[in-house]
């Protein structure tokens, strides 16, 4: 089953929301940014989850791009 940022970025790529899925990688940004800014608390887990949503909010907006490449070059 999907987790819940998968589904979210699949439903933003479905919509062709690069500025949704903008946003969502900004904000993941700034949470992993602050994370790892903090000390006194073992943040390690916390951050790798926000590294995964990452990683997971690149490949959809990679599917973004490509989507977009091919339906500008379809002919009309």
């Amino acid at each position: 089953m999907p987790s819940a940022i998968e589904q979210i970025v699949d439903i933003y790529v479905r919509l062709k929301n690069r500025r949704g899925l903008d946003e969502l990688m900004m904000h993941r940004q700034r949470l992993a940014v602050d994370l790892k800014r903090r000390s006194g608390y073992d943040f390690s887990l916390p951050i790798g989850q926000i590294d995964e949503e990452i990683a997971i909010i690149e490949a959809g907006l990679s599917r973004l791009k490509a989507s977009n490449t091919a339906d500008t070059s379809q002919p009309t």
